[in-house]
């Protein structure tokens, strides 16, 4: 009898089902391999979590100590005269601001030509000499055959020219085309008077029809003391304060401390540790009735981690400050290990005490401060060798592990199912000979009945 490929075929045994129970069967096998695999998938999954909340408590506690921010200015003013910001050279102070005149920029406008694309140069190459109030001569290379449209565009391809250029119609019915000037930047010294021109194109501004408006400074005083300027950006007036001046008219500018944004930043830290709290919390938890734990519970890098954090957040910062501990400047530890923010007692410090509170944050005399200390811990907790880089290398080192003993197990089963396929194979072939035999026999008795 020829050898049999399909299963089954010879014997009538339905042996491919019960091959694929088998083959499923041994495939259990893996399933323990696959979870363990599935868990340590879930705990890096885990760390992940824990490890993006501890990076936005460390970016907060980092915020806090910047000592900058406790020397921060800010300005407010009243009126639309002015509108102000502080660097770090401010003074805190009140200034009284008027504003006379605006910074303006000068204009000119040639004498019209009557189209814009005729030769104005007379064939030759021509040189635009540009003149200014108080700095100065400026030229630019005019091409020949160059027609008001090309003057115009090599002007403003210029970028020492100055001015800006551009092309007016006046409306009237010739010589209505005008190049029109407009000094780069305001102010009297920056004001364009005048142009020569070796071609047909004429300023015009000395008896003829050109139009000039000279540029203008700004006028201004400042608690009375007059100051001129060329820009409408004003700095230097008030020191460590530039002035943007709108319109005429007064406004009073006050410059002080920026306690909204230490404010926002011990805001800041708080909910970030109560976020990290909150995770950590969320990772260790285990439900009683549900028999359900979080991903992290009992794990004893995240034990080690909210050790640490408790050690510092309950700790002091000895720098010389007044301030030595978190419930000194109005943040408390609750039951639950969350903090609070007495509001009142935050805004007191900052009205009365922000050097000191600085002093107990960022440190002093080498001293590392609070929020240095805390930083600083959450640094090594997130370097290459902290806890919680260990943990997720540990995890992904198992899983490197597991994978292999999972390949090794597959190709095990896969014997397996491979000597059940020839076993079978063997038993279709055997059955299907001995049920030939049978038929055989049976024929041969039923023969020898007859006779």
């Amino acid at each position: 009898m020829g050898t049999i490929t399909s299963l089954g075929i010879g014997s009538g045994l339905d042996l491919n089902g019960m091959l694929d129970q088998l083959k499923n069967a041994e495939q259990q096998k893996l399933k323990p391999v696959e979870q363990q695999i599935d868990n340590q998938d879930t705990r890096i999954s885990a760390f992940g979590q824990l490890k993006s909340a501890l990076s936005e408590f460390q970016d907060a506690s980092k915020t806090l100590n910047d000592s900058n921010l406790y020397s921060s200015l800010s300005t407010s003013t009243s009126g639309d005269a002015v509108e102000a910001s502080a660097d770090k050279e401010a003074v805190a102070g009140s200034y009284e601001v008027t504003v006379n005149e605006l910074a303006s920029r000068g204009t000119l406008a040639s004498e019209g030509v009557d189209d814009t694309e005729s030769d104005l140069t007379n064939g030759s190459e021509q040189t635009l000499t540009l003149n200014f109030e108080g700095k100065g001569d400026q030229t630019v290379d005019i091409a020949a055959g160059s027609s008001l449209e090309d003057v115009r565009d090599a002007i403003n391809a210029n970028e020492n020219a100055g001015v800006n250029a551009s092309i007016v119609n006046d409306g009237s019915s010739s010589g209505n085309y005008r190049l029109a000037l407009s000094s780069a930047e305001t102010g009297s010294d920056a004001s364009v008077n005048n142009f020569s021109f070796g071609g047909d194109l004429n300023a015009g501004v000395d008896g003829g029809d050109g139009v000039l408006q000279k540029g203008s400074d700004a006028d201004l005083t400042v608690n009375g003391v007059g100051i001129t300027s060329g820009s409408n950006q004003v700095e230097g007036a008030i020191q460590g304060v530039t002035l943007d001046l709108a319109e005429a008219g007064d406004s009073t500018v006050e410059v002080q401390q920026d306690t909204l944004a230490v404010r926002e930043a011990v805001n800041g830290f708080v909910d970030a540790y109560n976020g990290l709290k909150e995770t950590t919390g969320d990772l260790t938890s285990f439900n009683a009735e549900t028999g359900q734990a979080g991903e992290l519970n009992g794990d004893s890098s995240v034990r080690m981690v909210e050790s640490r954090l408790r050690s510092v957040m309950g700790g002091s910062s000895d720098t010389g400050s007044e301030f030595s501990m978190l419930n000194d400047v109005g943040i408390s530890m609750e039951v639950d290990g969350t903090l609070s923010l007495d509001s009142d007692k935050l805004d007191d410090v900052l009205s009365n005490d922000q050097q000191a509170l600085s002093d107990f944050f960022t440190g002093v005399d080498g001293k590392e401060g609070f929020a240095a200390q805390a930083e600083t811990t959450v640094g090594q907790m997130l370097s290459d060798n902290g806890a919680v880089e260990n943990a997720i290398t540990g995890a992904e080192n198992r899983i490197e592990s597991l994978n292999q003993r999972h390949e090794r197990m597959e190709q095990s089963v896969d014997r397996t199912v491979s000597r059940y396929r020839s076993q079978f194979s063997e038993l279709d072939s055997m059955v299907a000979q001995m049920n030939q035999t049978s038929s055989y026999l049976s024929q041969q008795l039923s023969g020898l009945g007859g006779q």
